[in-house]
Parts: C-alpha cells; sequence; structure tokens
C-alpha cells in the first residue's frame, strides 16, 4: 500500500513527490498546533503546584513572564524565553557582555532566531522547487537547499553575539589601561573613588564607548545605594576580561583591609602597562610568521616571470625557426 501510494504521488507531482507532502503534512500540523497552544488555559493544579515552590522559582518565572514588558512579545512568551533559570542566566550574561541591555533582550534573540531560522527554511524549500526541482537531485541536494538556510539563519543570532562579544572584549582590552592610568591621577588629586569612576567615564567616551558604558553604569549603581563589591563584581561579570576581573579584586582586597586604594591602583596600572607592551610585542614578533607565505604568494610568481619568461619566449622562438 505504501509502495502504490508512494508511486502514485511520484507520478502527480514528480521525483520530489514525497518530500513535498511530508513537508506539506508537517507544516499543516505546525499551523494546527500554533493556535491551540495559544488559546490554552491554564491549569489551576498547576497553579498550585506553582505557588508552593521556593522563592528563586517563583522570582525566575515572574522575571521570565514579566507582562509589564513588550505587550507584543508577551503574547509568544512561552516560544521566545528559556525554560530554566540557569538558561536565561547564560543568555543574559551573553547578551551583557555584546552590550544589549535592554529588558527584552533576551526574547527578541530568541525572536530572531525563530524568524531568520523558519524564513530561511521556506526561502529554501521555494527555491529548491522553483529552481532546482528535478529528476537527479539527491537527498545531499534536498538538505543543503532546504534545510541549509534554515540552519544558518537559526545560527547567525549566535554568530553575531559571539563577534560582538569578540569585539567589545578587545576594546576593553585596550582601553583599560588608560582608564587604570586616568583613575589613579584622579585619585591621587584628591577624588574619591566614585567621582574618578565618573570622571573617567566621561573621559572614554570617545576612544572606547564599551569600557566609558561600564564604569557609567557602576557610577549609576553606586548612586543608587547598591553595595560597592556587588557593582564592582557585576562589572567584572559583565566584561568577561581576566583584567578587570583582577582590578575588580584588587578594589574589593583593597576596601576589605582598609589599604591606600591610591598604591593600589598605582601597582596595578603598572602591570596593566607592561602587559600592554608585552601583547604589542608578542603581534609584532607574529607578524613575520603570517607575512611568510604571503610574501612568497606575491613574490615568487612575478620573480619567475621576469627570469624565466624571457628564456621561455626565446626557446619557443627558436623552436618555431627550426620547425620552419
Amino acid at each position: 500500500m505504501l509502495d502504490t501510494l508512494n508511486t502514485m504521488i511520484t507520478n502527480m507531482l514528480g521525483p520530489a513527490g514525497p518530500l513535498m507532502v511530508v513537508a506539506g503534512l508537517a507544516l499543516l500540523l505546525i499551523l494546527a498546533t500554533v493556535p491551540m497552544l495559544l488559546r490554552q488555559k491554564p491549569d489551576p493544579m498547576d497553579k498550585l503546584a506553582k505557588s508552593g515552590r521556593d522563592r528563586i522559582d517563583a522570582e525566575t518565572k515572574a522575571i521570565l513572564r514579566d507582562t509589564r514588558r513588550n505587550a507584543k512579545l508577551n503574547k509568544y512568551a512561552q516560544y521566545l524565553e528559556p525554560k530554566s533559570a540557569e538558561e536565561l542566566g547564560e543568555v543574559r550574561l551573553r547578551l551583557l557582555q555584546a552590550g544589549y541591555r535592554t529588558r527584552d533582550a533576551v526574547r527578541i534573540y530568541y525572536l530572531s532566531q525563530m524568524v531568520l531560522g523558519i524564513g530561511l527554511l521556506a526561502l529554501g524549500t521555494l527555491y529548491f522547487f522553483m529552481f532546482k526541482n528535478g529528476a537527479d537531485a539527491t537527498m545531499q541536494q534536498k538538505l543543503l537547499y532546504i534545510v541549509g538556510p534554515g540552519a544558518v539563519g537559526y545560527l547567525a543570532p549566535k554568530y553575531w553575539i559571539t563577534k560582538r562579544v569578540e569585539e567589545r572584549k578587545k576594546q576593553i582590552e585596550e582601553g583599560f589601561p588608560d582608564a587604570l592610568d586616568m583613575m589613579l591621577v584622579c585619585v591621587e588629586a584628591g577624588q574619591s573613588l566614585d567621582q574618578s569612576i565618573v570622571r573617567v567615564a566621561r573621559e572614554l567616551r570617545a576612544s572606547y564607548p564599551a569600557l566609558a558604558d561600564e564604569f557609567e553604569i557602576i557610577s549609576h549603581e553606586m548612586k543608587a545605594g547598591k553595595d560597592k563589591a556587588t557593582v564592582l563584581n557585576d562589572m567584572g561579570d559583565r566584561c568577561g576580561v581576566q583584567d578587570v576581573s583582577s582590578f575588580v579584586t584588587v578594589l574589593n582586597q583593597a576596601s576589605s583591609f582598609g589599604t591606600s586604594i591610591a598604591d593600589a591602583l598605582r601597582i596595578y596600572a603598572s602591570e596593566m602597562r607592561d602587559k600592554r607592551v608585552m601583547r604589542a610585542e608578542e603581534k609584532a614578533n607574529k607578524l613575520p610568521t603570517k607575512m611568510t607565505l604571503t610574501t612568497m604568494m606575491l613574490t615568487v610568481p612575478p620573480l619567475l616571470i621576469i627570469l624565466v619568461g624571457p628564456s621561455v619566449v626565446s626557446i619557443t622562438q627558436l623552436g618555431n625557426m627550426a620547425i620552419k
């Protein structure tokens, strides 16, 4: 029976007929399931079970289902948010390190993955059936043209976030020694640590905006009354840079043991300057190795043409004369 049905579909729709039927049935099932999930009402027993959970789970669910957020995204919240506190924390930290701090950043991230994945999957399917559908199409080609664009669309937001995180980390590493020197000057001039952070954030805005944003967040949180150690630790987590984490540890230790912040900044700023020089020397030492292959590719062929070219032309002319 299945063979007869497969033969009938192939005769009607061509070699890709079974794949078209399966894709159509899957699309119909998805379209039929989504309205049912959107219209389903919460079970009262589920509400009682949720009310008996501990406070951390309750706060996590409140954050994930905050109705004060974007009303359009709240409608599809269950599809646009992680299902656990650990996943939520990882995604939120990753977006913070990339510079996205809006309250709907997690939802927009998941929405972009869903929209790009489904959209490119539909475009790939349409392109395949309109231009590439044929009797000689293999399963590998079908997967390449149909599933490939969907996978690219799903992974594109993750790749973008990864690149943004790398760029911000690089910018913070490059500007952090200058920020420490400026902060040391401000502290030695008589300003407090809070005032020096505000001044550093304002002066670094033109050169290193990512680092200036982090210092500005610190100043706002300190003005709001948040504990200084917690604020500094949060900065270390947001930056994701080892130098910043070490700087946070130095300031917390200086504050805990009552030592001079200026002395701690002076020593650490000197270490950061030395570290920046070492990184520059490391890049300079890697440069000849990286240029070797490029030099060979761009220098050797023209040199061979200049040296061997006249001999080849002369030999060819002599050969033609000998033939005549």
